[in-house]
């Protein structure tokens, strides 16, 4: 009688895991390039982990490098021709379809973290806020370094941080130094507000000072006066050089319905300005005496003007402006309908390809590595 060898057939297996990671790759192709763009609504909640779908190759690997190690073992275990006896019905069919399945679980896993969405319908909401203008000093004393990484910079992030929490608020940014100018008109597009806050920069106006007075008056300009909606002003600056009648305008605000607070940026103790030519600093700032320039921290103007306007003063730490503090005080006062908002419904389908994985594990634990009844009478592979 012959005897048949027991042993797991390379190529086929190999062939039948390289198809299985062609053709999920082809899929996820299909998906990303043509599925999304005909299925409308189609979304992933967190397209940031489509990394994850790279464990595939790496699972392929292993599989290829197994085969071979398990041959050799069996060859450790006994001759060729014991073998035959000894280990019966080993099955390359099933082992090849436990790592498919094994495939198939990691791709649906990945699958259900990523979460592809569909948006169902259309939905109205309320929203109800307030109106905010933040004027920002944008002189060259707002390049000190105190705090790190420099005035302006810890400003421009602490706005960002500022916008990501306002829910249903108007939002303008306002940029001064020894003029203002009013950089975005109030909008609920936040998109646009933090796309704008990129290029708040000091060289951004070009006549030198601190002109806080003429940045609450572009403030007041930029609001709707025919909403009832509340209205604040925040400015943020280091109160240096101060020009114009800043406590008067503050106080017109506080007339018109406006509250104003300030925040206080930088060290009373003082700072060295940093000067930069093509983009790299080459020193500090200097006088015409040749003495270093020092900027300090104005915190006296600043809290007058934010008592005139009714407001509130807080002073920036090395991590936080204080838009934080600011944003609670706003919270308080009373929202205003500023009408509705469509956004597009949409709906998980995470649960689909979770489900899917789970049934390929439980699958794949059913299924031994010897054959079965029909995998002796189709004797594919073996």
């Amino acid at each position: 009688m012959k005897i048949k060898e027991a042993k797991y057939k390379y190529g086929g297996m190999f062939a039948a895991a390289l198809i299985t990671e062609s053709v999920f790759w082809a899929a996820l192709a299909l998906v990303l390039l043509w599925v999304k763009g005909a299925v409308p609504g189609l979304r992933f909640e967190r397209p940031g982990m489509m990394w994850l779908f790279t464990a595939g190759p790496f699972m392929f690997i292993v599989f290829a490098l197994m085969i071979p190690a398990k041959n050799r073992r069996l060859e450790r275990f006994a001759s060729t021709g014991l073998l035959g006896f000894m280990v019966k019905d080993i099955s390359s069919v099933n082992v090849t379809v436990k790592y498919i399945l094994w495939r198939l679980a990691a791709a649906f896993a990945v699958t259900a973290l990523v979460n592809p969405q569909l948006g169902s319908k259309m939905t109205e909401a309320k929203v109800e806020g307030i109106e905010v203008m933040i004027a920002v000093d944008v002189s060259n004393s707002m390049l000190a370094e105190d705090p790190r990484p420099d005035r302006i910079t810890l400003a421009r992030r602490s706005i960002e941080r500022f916008i990501d929490r306002l829910r249903g608020d108007r939002v303008g940014i306002v940029v001064f130094a020894g003029e203002a100018y009013v950089q975005l008109p109030i909008t609920n597009d936040y998109g646009a507000a933090k796309l704008f806050l990129n290029s708040v920069k000091p060289d951004i106006v070009p006549t030198q000072g601190t002109a806080i007075g003429a940045a609450i008056e572009k403030s007041l300009g930029s609001f709707d006066f025919s909403s009832k909606a509340k209205k604040a002003i925040i400015i943020i600056s280091d109160g240096e050089n101060h020009e114009d009648d800043a406590v008067g305008a503050a106080e017109s605000a506080a007339a018109r319905g406006v509250v104003v607070h300030t925040i206080g940026i930088g060290s009373p103790k003082g700072s060295p300005i940093p000067e930069y030519r093509n983009g790299r600093k080459v020193g500090f700032r200097k006088d015409r005496a040749g003495n270093t320039v020092i900027t300090r921290l104005n915190e006296d103007m600043l809290k007058e003007i934010a008592s005139a306007g009714g407001g509130r003063y807080v002073r920036a730490s090395a991590a936080e402006v204080g838009l934080n503090t600011i944003l609670d005080e706003l919270n308080e006062l009373e929202k205003t309908d500023m009408g509705t908002v469509s956004y597009a419904e949409y709906e998980d389908r995470f649960q689909i390809f979770l489900v899917l994985a789970l049934l390929c594990l439980l699958a794949e634990a059913l299924i031994t590595e010897r054959k079965g009844k029909w995998a002796k009478r189709l004797n594919i592979f073996e």
